[in-house]
């Protein structure tokens, strides 16, 4: 097996692709392994397509990055059976890898290199994939806020969250469309955020989907009618902790179900965030594509906590 590591040269703050090479100097040397730096956006992903097509072993590819790295490396390995893929979690947003446990755990490269692959599920959204989540509305509009903000002096930076959370607390707290999960319309018209999830974790930290296993065939479908300001104040903590789904406090406006398709209608500038990158349509069709892609575990989580996630 080839073990190639698709490193973000910005992950760390520069200082991930040092740390990388420096472990790999530790690695057996009949283990092959290679280092590719990204070039920009989209580059992780053709580069992947383009090796694979050519491929006649088996490949593990690393995410050297954060979720954004995460997301090009799926779309890339998930066309091919013999790619699989794996997170060196070194950027800003590391929100899949706590599904398994601390990013701690994968960053130890001798432990992803000698790790056991398993089958997980993934979410196909027309022809994109993501293996955390996908979500839109209130969420949505804050990912989109950040990346428009993140160079900004003041504001953005360390502050940028902060800015937009802010922002959408005053312009983003209703957004429209047509909601239909397995066949049966569950909203149409406005709601405050909706996500359909494959892990457990958005937005950094906020345990949306408590209940998601990632290789059970199905996806966990939250989504919020619209509230007050100071009610959404008020129970963002529960949110955040993951007990929103058993709190009665949410019971007269959220709507949860487990799933394995879901249709979207909505009305031009609707965006969706596929693992944090924001695309924009107006129709879009959510799979579950159950056992989808092959993921490699370290052996502390293989030893230790398997059993809790799967």
């Amino acid at each position: 097996m080839k073990h190639i590591f698709i490193a973000n040269p910005n992950a760390g703050q520069g200082k991930a692709v040092a740390n990388i090479y420096n472990s790999l100097s530790s690695i057996d040397k009949s283990v092959g392994t290679e280092v590719y730096l990204t070039k920009g956006k989209c580059d992780a992903e053709n580069y992947i397509k383009q090796y694979m097509q050519k491929a006649t072993e088996q490949v593990r590819f690393y995410a050297c990055g954060g979720d954004g790295t995460i997301y090009e490396v799926v779309n890339g390995v998930a066309p091919f059976p013999l790619a699989s893929f794996t997170v060196y979690p070194c950027g800003s947003g590391n929100d899949f890898v706590k599904t398994f446990g601390k990013k701690e755990d994968f960053l130890n490269i001798s432990d992803l290199v000698n790790g056991e692959e398993i089958p997980i599920d993934i979410i196909k959204v027309n022809d994109r994939f993501c293996v955390n989540a996908c979500h839109f509305g209130f969420d949505t509009f804050v990912a989109k806020k950040m990346d428009e903000l993140r160079s900004k002096p003041v504001i953005g930076g360390k502050n940028v969250y902060t800015t937009s959370v802010a922002l959408g607390l005053a312009k983003g707290m209703r957004s429209k469309a047509k909601l239909t999960v397995d066949g049966k319309t569950v909203t149409d018209g406005e709601f405050l955020l909706c996500t359909i999830a494959n892990g457990q974790y958005v937005g950094g930290k906020y345990k949306c989907a408590p209940k998601a296993v990632v290789n059970d065939g199905f996806m966990e479908f939250c989504v919020a009618d619209p509230i007050t300001r100071m009610t959404f104040l008020r129970l963002a903590k529960y949110y955040e902790q993951g007990t929103h789904l058993e709190d009665k406090r949410f019971k007269d406006f959220l709507h949860y179900t487990r799933c394995k398709h879901v249709d979207i209608q909505a009305e031009e500038g609707f965006s969706i965030a596929l693992d944090g990158e924001v695309i924009s349509t107006t129709n879009a069709a959510v799979d579950i594509i159950h056992n989808g892609i092959k993921m490699a575990l370290p052996k502390s989580i293989l030893k230790s906590k398997l059993n809790s996630i799967i």
